[in-house]
């Protein structure tokens, strides 16, 4: 999964604290003072990034997509004419997250084979949150199968322009205003109330509170 750089200033995190396994990539970043999150996901033959994710409760809201290389051939997805038990997996997953299959504008194999017994397939999928309607669906690009054995898939999430007036001030070191400075974020944050802080989505809660107050 790749960031576009002008998408920097929504602050995008690897969240290893979530999900520290090495195919999995749980990003999170501030959407109007909201946090959202994008999961990416490489499953393996034997299904072990699936089975970490359902056998780890990560306690994650906000997931916009969950996305890439399932490795799981299904009728549900593609014209196939069995079914595999490890898509009851996938999609326990993917609704424990309040997500949805998405289709493809136009439906091809995402995966092309050398193997001339194998036949080319459709094991790449994305995932989005059912309200998101402006990213209901994706793109398949095929026309650069040829330089890739698993093809991109690529979503148009609109980001409308807007003006936000910022101010740079500098503080010297050492000096008095500096010490105020201080002294006033400390007060800040010892007065933030604690007592209500049971789990990760209440801390989250009051997190996205203070960001609100200082955007």
């Amino acid at each position: 999964m790749y960031i576009n750089f002008w998408l920097t200033y929504m602050c995008f995190f690897l969240r290893r604290n979530i999900s520290d396994h090495r195919d999995i990539s749980c990003f999170s970043f501030f959407n109007k003072s909201n946090i959202l999150f994008m999961i990416n996901v490489y499953s393996d033959n034997h299904q072990a990034a699936l089975k970490y994710l359902k056998n780890t409760e990560a306690n994650i809201h906000n997931v916009l997509v969950m996305a890439k290389d399932f490795n799981i051939r299904d009728r549900e997805w593609a014209s196939y004419l069995f079914y595999l038990t490890h898509n009851n997996t996938l999609l326990e997953i993917a609704n424990s997250f309040k997500l949805k299959i998405s289709s493809p504008i136009h439906q091809v194999p995402t995966y092309y084979t050398n193997n001339s017994n194998n036949s080319n397939s459709v094991i790449n999928l994305m995932f989005f949150y059912p309200n998101s309607v402006k990213i209901n669906n994706y793109y398949i690009l095929s026309e650069i199968q040829h330089l890739l054995d698993h093809v991109p898939l690529t979503v148009n999430i609109s980001i409308i322009e807007k003006f936000i007036q910022d101010k740079w001030h500098t503080i010297i070191r050492n000096s008095k205003e500096e010490e105020n400075f201080i002294l006033e974020l400390k007060n800040a944050i010892g007065n933030i109330n604690t007592s209500n802080i049971l789990d990760k989505e209440s801390l989250e809660s009051i997190v996205q509170a203070r960001i609100s107050e200082f955007t």
